[in-house]
């Protein structure tokens, strides 16, 4: 098998089923002879997901119920990766992301052009800024499925960047080879993966912490990893109640607090940012997708 893409979900029910069309045979482009399987681990949600809430969707998906579940991820995605059974390995590890239609096929791309890829997505909000700000000017989930059906969603992918803003990390300008150091749809070798021991599960504070930062530094570090950034593609975040994402600034604030406290014990150093040089694949589907103009309206 090609491709495994590892899903966690939580208490997802509403955002799940748009996050399986954006994985489905007839939405990704090329993903119609590609062999690939979702593995999508619900991590103990009080109410279980209903697979018949995207059983009208091409999607080869397996679902994991966990019943013990920790509060955190790791758990999840470590079972998730024994049961994996692709060469490559997408790691979605908020599992209320919305991709464009190309990540698979340049992602996968990545893998014929450069030695041993690690290829990161860049991340956006769905709406006018960043979540934690705009829902305290009203942004919930009905404005959201407002801005989805605007665009006509999933018919053209690439119209996310319309209704969508790109994660600027405190800064000012955005463009699309600014460096990351966190991706939530993040490709790697299962072989790497497994050979740093996937998900370290000493990242156990509720959503994980920094573990998607420390996975995405180890991976795109390790010795004779290409580390690739895509251009013109990325995965939008749907609102859902996340742990830093969908909270005031003041709690998301002191939840980065804990988590670098934590990352600084685990890792002896608070450097989540890495020296690696990037290469990009890519292209720039759409003029909304210019993200240096700001293409929301």
């Amino acid at each position: 098998m090609k491709l495994s893409v590892i899903l966690i979900s939580y208490d997802m029910a509403r955002e799940i089923p748009r996050t399986l069309q954006g994985l489905s045979r007839t939405y990704q482009h090329g993903a119609q002879e590609l062999d690939y399987e979702v593995i999508l681990v619900d991590n103990g949600s009080p109410n279980p997901l209903d697979p018949a809430s995207w059983a009208g969707i091409d999607v080869p998906v397996r679902l994991i119920q966990l019943k013990d579940a920790s509060s955190s991820p790791a758990r999840a995605i470590n079972i998730a990766l024994n049961e994996a059974a692709g060469e490559i390995v997408c790691l979605m590890i908020d599992g209320a992301h919305i991709l464009t239609p190309g990540v698979f096929r340049m992602a996968l791309a990545s893998y014929a052009a450069f030695e041993n890829p690690v290829v990161a997505t860049r991340y956006f909000w769905l709406g006018p800024d960043a979540q934690n700000e705009s829902i305290s000017q009203g942004y919930d989930g009905t404005v959201e499925d407002q801005l989805l059906q605007k665009i006509e969603w999933p018919h053209d992918g690439y119209r996310l960047y319309e209704i969508g803003t790109p994660l600027r990390n405190g800064g000012e300008r955005i463009h699309w080879l600014n460096r990351m150091f966190e991706s939530n749809c993040l490709f790697m070798t299962r072989a790497l993966f497994e050979g740093q021991g996937g998900a370290d599960e000493r990242f156990d504070l509720p959503g994980g912490g920094f573990i998607n930062l420390d996975i995405f530094g180890r991976a795109v570090d390790a010795p004779g990893v290409t580390a690739v950034q895509l251009i013109g593609e990325g995965c939008f975040h749907q609102l859902h109640g996340g742990t830093t994402t969908n909270v005031s600034i003041e709690q998301r604030d002191m939840s980065l607090d804990k988590y670098r406290r934590q990352f600084e014990e685990i890792r002896g150093h608070g450097d989540v940012v890495t020296k690696k040089t990037f290469y990009y694949m890519g292209h720039l589907p759409t003029k909304a997708s210019k993200i240096h103009r700001g293409s929301y309206k």
